[in-house]
């Protein structure tokens, strides 16, 4: 398989964990987002949106869309689950994932920031507006697991949860969000922090790291 992505996006670090915590190899391609790198014909032909990450499989096929390709890969490779439980806990995890990876991240995104500074908006008020965004959603997680006892966000296990928490909270610090209003959230991250696959997914830690 080859992972089509960008070491600091945020959709692409999600599959990378998920291909750590499953122990599936895949060849990581590069595409800068900020050269525009991912509107190339070629990669179009892969993904319409030109957007990261696209997984290509052995046949030749691909799929696009993180929490579709982590999906995929928990349906074809079983072991560890990502969505552990019954239909009830799947559902609540996927929950909070959506919050994350469908209403918070879309509206902080490189794309979406750009389009604002293209309006007219000046820096301070695009960090602004990230920064709500984040707070909103992280707000709204905080919420979702603030009775369950842990460590991770769901259990004892990382999950499809914690996958999309991870890169949120590092894009949180990077527009200056302040954290100490989501214990819960901090708490499975630092469960995260202790997971292999959670560390060797880390954007640093990429061979297009900058």
């Amino acid at each position: 398989m080859k992972l089509h992505g960008y070491y600091r996006s945020s959709a692409s670090w999600r599959v990378r964990i998920a291909l750590n915590l499953k122990e599936l190899p895949a060849e990581h391609v590069a595409h800068h987002l900020r050269k525009g790198e991912q509107r190339d014909p070629t990669y179009l032909a892969l993904n319409p949106q030109g957007l990261v990450p696209t997984l290509s499989l052995d046949d030749g096929t691909s799929v696009t869309q993180s929490l579709a390709i982590i999906e995929w890969l928990d349906e074809t490779h079983t072991r560890p689950p990502l969505l552990p439980g019954d239909p009830l806990n799947r559902a609540r995890i996927r929950s909070f994932a959506q919050v994350i990876a469908c209403d918070t991240h879309p509206v902080q995104n490189l794309k979406v920031l750009a389009r604002l500074r293209q309006l007219g908006l000046a820096d301070e008020a695009v960090t602004a507006w990230a920064a709500w965004a984040i707070n909103e959603g992280l707000g709204a997680c905080e919420t979702l697991i603030a009775r369950e006892t842990g460590p991770f966000c769901f259990g004892n296990a990382p999950t499809l949860a914690d996958i999309c928490l991870v890169p949120q909270l590092f894009n949180a610090r990077r527009f200056g969000v302040d954290l100490s209003a989501y214990p819960r959230l901090l708490q499975a991250e630092t469960a995260t922090q202790a997971v292999k696959a959670f560390q060797d997914a880390a954007p640093e830690r990429q061979h297009d790291a900058e």
